[in-house]
């Protein structure tokens, strides 16, 4: 890495917060004493990651690590970091490296690039400056540093109209113009912006042009505000900021109003009206350009902190939701659930109790963290009423009546089986896909009720079955069954039933639904669970 080129971070371990540079490549991680950021954590090794800086990017390696590298929540061995990347180490709660923080970016940073801005005698036309300003301000265009490059867009704009006032007013998230930045031409911050003519900003918001100038002075006196009158406005320029960026999928531009750069005078009317039009029109395009792209860099940056939260959700649920397979003489058991989003709403569990064990698998309407976090919530009551002896009927009316009084506006699919030791097989099916019992052929286990969480007086109603040595029990949830091909052909139960017949196993019926499905992506989360009673 060359001398001068470094990058910044923010660590965060426990309570302590340090802020540090990356000089030089490779920047070692790890508890070693002579390692370049050493880190006191039972979680993290001797000699754990390094940063390496490699043809202008940066990226995080693993060195083997006994407990993990995490970038964003997701466990890695070799990753290329984006500014604003989370880098974790040993676990998801130990010291946590924040790469590259916009909100670094200083004021001090952006007045010394723009220290260098040509004197008006040097630098040649008032829109060449101002050209030079707005690229500057584009290299510096960064979360964090957008409320500065405004002021100083201020500063520049009164310095080249010749202006006494200039004002930022920017759309909030419901379109009202809001006070952003203020400033004199002397350089003094304006917070008030009561003495300004609102309604020459409501007059260039209407207007198609790109800019609006009044001189006061000529203007009909039925024309004149009573602020412009009460505050002896001489002249005023009003610059709608519109947005151009192109309707996604479309060749057309937006044109939304960002904002409006205000401009006024009361003293020196003739600077203010005989300013060169090409610099307002530049000001217009350039300006709107800058907060355009400074509002998409927001919006990515909350769409990353969003990726990278649901990452970390993932994980939470993941170990909440781990299984851990029981170990028994009389059974073999296999699982698989894939969510199609980063979280799901599909669960199962494996209970084990005096003389028989319960598999449980259930699948919450809709998709995302709301079915996930009612995911979580169920399987702890399932747990709790399974492991307090409750039967398979009081069970399902209990997850029924809690749904129902939460009115949380969801419902669930979901199958509880009890098989004992003996092989008497007991079951409650809530609307779900029927199970299947494989011997010497497949068939599926009749009894069905209504899914739980749609009506507070529904009953349920067990079967029972008898297992026998050698046979299979297979549990999905409708995202296999609703499994589509290229042409939106669901895979349905025949196919399941006819792949369990022949595959005989958890692993033959996931090859045969990839098959199906080919190269079309999953629209909902799939989760499979076999019993072999041996």
């Amino acid at each position: 890495m060359e001398s001068n080129s470094f990058t910044s971070y923010v660590l965060t371990d426990g309570t302590q917060q340090t802020s540090g540079a990356i000089h030089h490549s490779p920047f070692t991680i790890g508890r070693l004493p002579d390692r370049d950021l050493v880190l006191e954590n039972v979680f993290v090794s001797r000699q754990h990651a390094e940063i390496l800086h490699e043809n202008g990017e940066y990226f995080v390696l693993d060195k083997g690590s006994r407990h993990g590298t995490f970038v964003n929540g997701m466990r890695v061995q070799r990753h290329r970091l984006a500014p604003q990347d989370v880098v974790h180490f040993g676990s998801l709660e130990g010291p946590k490296l924040q790469f590259d923080p916009k909100d670094k970016v200083s004021t001090s940073t952006i007045r010394q690039l723009l220290v260098h801005l040509p004197s008006p005698s040097a630098a040649g036309s008032d829109l060449e400056k101002l050209r030079w300003f707005l690229e500057a301000a584009r290299r510096l265009n960064t979360v964090g540093a957008v409320d500065e490059i405004l002021a100083c867009l201020v500063e520049t704009t009164l310095d080249l109209t010749k202006a006494e006032r200039g004002y930022f007013f920017l759309g909030d998230s419901e379109g009202k113009l809001k006070l952003t930045t203020g400033r004199s031409n002397k350089g003094e911050p304006l917070t008030d912006d009561s003495t300004l003519s609102h309604s020459a900003i409501q007059q260039a918001l209407q207007a198609t042009g790109e800019f609006i100038i009044t001189d006061t002075l000529k203007a009909d006196i039925a024309a004149r505000s009573k602020s412009m009158i009460a505050q002896n406005i001489r002249s005023i320029v009003c610059i709608p900021l519109r947005s151009r960026r192109k309707q996604p999928g479309t060749e057309q531009a937006k044109n939304d109003i960002l904002g409006v750069l205000y401009l006024d005078s009361r003293i020196q009317a003739g600077s203010l009206t005989q300013v060169d039009n090409e610099l307002l029109r530049t000001i217009a395009s350039e300006a709107a350009a800058l907060i355009d792209n400074a509002q998409l860099a927001i919006a990515e940056e909350h769409a990353r902190r969003y990726r990278e939260e649901l990452n970390i959700a993932g994980s939470i649920q993941q170990s909440l939701m781990a299984v851990q397979m029981p170990d028994l003489p009389y059974l073999s058991i296999s699982a698989q659930s894939v969510p199609c989003k980063e979280i799901g709403g599909d669960f199962y569990d494996v209970i084990v109790d005096e003389g028989h064990t319960y598999f449980v698998i259930a699948d919450v309407s809709g998709k995302g963290v709301s079915a996930a976090i009612l995911a979580s919530t169920l399987q702890g009551l399932i747990y709790s009423q399974l492991k307090a002896g409750q039967s398979l009927e009081s069970v399902a009316f209990a997850v029924n009546q809690y749904l129902c009084a939460k009115s949380v506006g969801k419902y669930a699919t979901m199958c509880i089986v009890k098989l004992s030791e003996t092989g008497r097989l007991d079951y409650i099916n809530c609307g779900h896909p029927r199970p299947l019992l494989c011997g010497n052929t497949v068939e599926q286990l009749p009894e069905s009720d209504m899914p739980v969480g749609l009506i507070d007086w529904a009953t349920f109603h067990a079967g029972t079955a008898q297992v026998e040595r050698g046979m299979r029990i297979f549990l999905v949830t409708d995202g296999v069954t609703e499994a589509e091909d290229a042409t939106g052909e669901f895979f349905g139960e025949a196919r399941l039933e006819k792949a369990f017949e022949t595959k005989r196993n958890l692993e033959g019926v996931v090859q045969s639904l990839q098959t199906f499905c080919g190269s079309t992506p999953a629209n909902d989360d799939c989760t499979m669970l076999e019993v072999l009673f041996r």
